[in-house]
């Protein structure tokens, strides 16, 4: 059953693996949970994947209340409870780091590993580039529409001519969620911290950064040191690691899941744009995707899921 209904609202997700450890992955802003297509299979051999479209992304509708980091990561908890799962490791890109970090804080015993790819502990406007990424981004919008937005923002994502298809996909699923929607996430986002409460994240830490990304290299490097994480920087990626950097990604999810080394410095890198991607740009969303019920108003996904193994 893709649909869970909690407090009232269905909640869509999807789950992959049958491993004795939980891995829950969270997906960014404009986005839906099976955007983790290339990571979803490196990982569902070894664990149980639960990954969920949040309030008012994919196939999940939007939430009775205002949108806020702390929402979604209670109702992603809330989720967790009622599939039984007490404990569960954690893998957030994005804004999805966010809701992430939020949920190993609000139970901080019960997420023994945490996964931050591109994300940070606070999006309030504090340096000159989330002051760029978010009143430019939100000015387009508003300016231009979501449509036209979501053309430039997947530009920038991927902007190699053989990242083409990723490109129109990622334009294609960005312009397919309401403007109104996307500004009120992100204005979440903005609003949303956690600098005062680290010292009360218990979870190994892992930290997945783009060379290139939107927000401040120092910046994700100095959280590092402060909560004692792993870190790894991908050579000219940019905020998109998941996609243009799945090898490493991938690898580096998988080490510190296990325990295991990290990879070694030398594949901190992008993939070759050049190289043919692991999963088709262009199959039909994919097993519990595909039979969802259509009422949703926003496109679930960039990527299908593979189907479950």
């Amino acid at each position: 059953m893709p649909f869970r209904e909690l407090h009232g609202r269905p909640l869509h997700y999807l789950t992959r693996g049958a491993g004795a450890e939980t891995v829950v992955l969270l997906h960014g802003l404009g986005s839906s949970g099976a955007d983790w297509a290339f990571q979803a299979p490196a990982l569902q051999a070894s664990f149980r994947l639960i990954v969920p479209d949040l309030p008012g992304c994919g196939h999940s509708p939007a939430p009775d209340h205002p949108y806020s980091v702390a929402a979604w990561a209670a109702s992603t908890w809330d989720l967790l409870d009622a599939l039984g799962v007490a404990r569960a490791n954690l893998v957030g890109f994005s804004m999805g780091g966010a809701v992430a970090f939020e949920m190993a804080l609000q139970r901080p015993a019960s997420v023994p590993r945490l996964g931050l790819i591109n994300s940070l502990a606070t999006y309030r406007v504090d340096h000159w580039t989330k002051w760029c990424k978010a009143r430019i981004d939100a000015s387009l919008v508003r300016l231009f529409g979501i449509h036209r937005t979501a053309r430039l923002i997947a530009a920038r994502l991927f902007p190699h001519p053989a990242q083409g298809p990723m490109r129109a996909r990622a334009a294609a699923v960005i312009g397919a969620v309401p403007a109104t929607t996307y500004l009120d996430m992100a204005r979440a986002l903005e609003r949303w911290s956690a600098m005062d409460r680290l010292a009360a994240l218990q979870a190994q830490t892992l930290i997945i950064a783009a060379e290139h990304d939107y927000t401040p290299l120092a910046e994700k490097r100095l959280l590092a040191e402060r909560i004692g994480a792993r870190f790894v920087v991908v050579r000219e990626s940019r905020h998109g690691t998941p996609f243009d950097a799945i090898d490493i990604t991938n690898a580096s999810l998988l080490a510190f899941l296990t325990d295991a080394p990290l990879p070694d410095v030398a594949r901190w890198e992008r993939d070759d744009p050049e190289q043919p991607l692991p999963v088709s740009l262009d199959d039909s969303l994919a097993d519990e995707h595909a039979a969802v019920r259509s009422e949703p108003t926003v496109l679930s996904s960039a990527l299908a899921l593979p189907p479950r193994a």
